[in-house]
């Protein structure tokens, strides 16, 4: 898996980076060398912020953490990726490392992580994909909607989850 450290307002020491490429490396076992881990870390303020993107085999898995430094926020992010991989096992196993599964998990037990109000314009790209697999998607990240474009009309398509657990799909019309 390759690592790319990306900052934002502010400068990653040497030892920052080495810690971040070490603790992040441990999730190898998952992921084959050809996937990307992207960690963003921004500093706002006083807060800290470090998010952690994979992106494997057209698929992606990410979290975010907010605090007071970047180190305890490694700390905190990987295992909110774990819980993810793990609580998505059957679905992933295709997808990940064969033997990804064998030894028993890094990262015992999710940190309490203090949640922030973030106010931001994001700008994506759009991945093909079915229906279904948008829904797969959606439950992976944890999000609340996830958008994407539909593999057979090339249109933009939302799912998103309703407040009594299940799924919609909002297909936009066009305008007239």
């Amino acid at each position: 898996m390759r690592i790319e450290i990306i900052e934002k307002n502010c400068k990653a020491s040497e030892k920052l980076s080495g810690v971040v490429e070490k603790k992040i490396g441990k999730l190898d076992k998952y992921f084959d060398e050809d996937s990307l881990c992207t960690v963003y870390l921004k500093q706002d303020g006083k807060f800290a912020k470090t998010e952690v993107t994979i992106l494997y085999k057209g698929n992606m898995i990410r979290a975010e953490v907010a605090g007071d430094n970047f180190y305890d926020n490694i700390d905190a992010v990987l295992p909110k990726i774990e819980n993810q991989i793990y609580r998505h096992k059957t679905k992933l196993e295709s997808k990940l490392k064969k033997d990804a599964f064998l030894d028993k998990r890094m990262f015992l037990e999710e940190a309490d992580i203090p949640v922030g109000k973030l106010v931001r314009t994001k700008t994506f790209a759009l991945t093909p994909m079915t229906t279904e697999e948008a829904v797969e998607q959606l439950d992976l990240l944890g999000h609340s909607f996830y958008i994407f474009q539909d593999l057979e009309t090339n249109e933009v398509r939302v799912v998103y989850l309703r407040s009594n657990g299940d799924v919609g799909l909002i297909i936009p019309e066009k305008a007239r």
